[in-house]
């Protein structure tokens, strides 16, 4: 959904209307839809997640966190407006465990004509396509296909002078019709070895690897390759029952309080237990900060009725 690349008048309008972070543009237009804008001069961003709510002060909830959030400029379209007057704001998380809200805001009703449609209207050079031999199907494009698997392929500082083999997709080595690379190969994760294999079994459990993971390949030594398994981001989303309020403190705010049991369990960011409010019978409570040892990230776990409901992570700031 990001529309850092859109190209003519819709991208030229948005540009124009954009506000710098904390400050955003949010238009509504004749279509249906709903553009929020924004520049980015912040050089130490983690994170910007978009919220919303019917009301200016409370009940934000997060539909969107952007997945490159040092990018200067960028924007968000809506597909649908789930109803009239909804607020928006900003939640920015910066490297060194701060972060902001910005003010909420309405989108501003916004229309474009026609005409100026097409005085902008990019102009599009076609592409000749490329001819193949005749009778003969073009080829794969393995060369592409080689380049975004090199990317997961790599070597140890120790072995840079290796030289490196060439990489290509499933499509060529199903031509090739045999290999004499006969010497085993040893593939290991941490210090534990996953298989020792030799001949064509290397090139089948290597693009086995590439293709069906996002694993990441290291040749180590001649006769030794390490598999890095991929760990995916973790991505900070503000919950909507348990949050961080203006001083600092613990807001748990549970609207079913009085009809369903509710047990919320805090700990370290390691995991490690902190302490845990059991049967909660109020639908808002505010624990003060004191209560946590260190400033910085916690995570808390929330069971409604004996089942887990949500696990998330709060930010303690340092200043506290």
């Amino acid at each position: 959904m990001l529309i850092a690349g859109l190209t003519g008048l819709f991208w030229a309008t948005i540009v124009m209307a954009q506000d710098t972070l904390p400050e955003f543009s949010a238009s509504a237009h004749s279509n249906g839809k709903v553009v929020i804008s924004w520049h980015n001069n912040y050089t130490n961003t983690t994170q910007i997640s978009i919220q919303q709510s019917s009301d200016s002060l409370k009940n934000f909830t997060t539909f969107l966190t952007v997945q490159h959030p040092m990018l200067p400029e960028n924007g968000f379209a809506t597909n649908k407006i789930p109803g009239p007057g909804l607020f928006y704001r900003f939640f920015i998380v910066f490297n060194d465990d701060k972060y902001i809200f910005s003010r909420s805001r309405r989108a501003v009703p916004q229309t474009i004509s026609s005409s100026t449609l097409q005085a902008k209207a990019p102009v599009v050079t076609p592409v000749p396509p490329v001819k193949s031999p005749a009778g003969n199907p073009p080829a794969p494009q393995e060369e592409n296909l080689a380049k975004g698997e090199s990317q997961r392929i790599l070597f140890a500082p120790d072995n840079e002078n290796i030289e490196k083999p060439k990489i290509k997709g499933p499509a060529a080595i199903s031509k090739r019709p045999g290999t004499g690379a006969e010497k085993p190969i040893f593939f290991k994760t941490g210090d534990s070895t996953m298989v020792r294999l030799t001949g064509i079994q290397i090139l089948k459990f290597r693009d086995s690897i590439l293709t069906r993971t996002k694993d990441t390949l290291v040749f180590v030594n001649a006769d030794t390759i390490l598999v890095k398994r991929f760990v995916p981001k973790e991505v900070y989303k503000v919950s909507a029952y348990v949050f961080i309020g203006k001083e600092g403190n613990v807001y748990v705010s549970l609207p079913e309080a009085g009809k369903r049991s509710y047990i919320v369990k805090f700990l370290e960011e390691n995991n490690r237990p902190l302490f845990e409010l059991k049967d909660v019978k109020d639908p808002a409570l505010i624990i003060d900060k004191t209560n946590f040892i260190h400033a910085g990230w916690y995570r808390f776990e929330l069971f409604e009725d004996g089942k887990l409901k949500e696990k998330n992570k709060l930010l303690i700031p340092k200043n506290f």
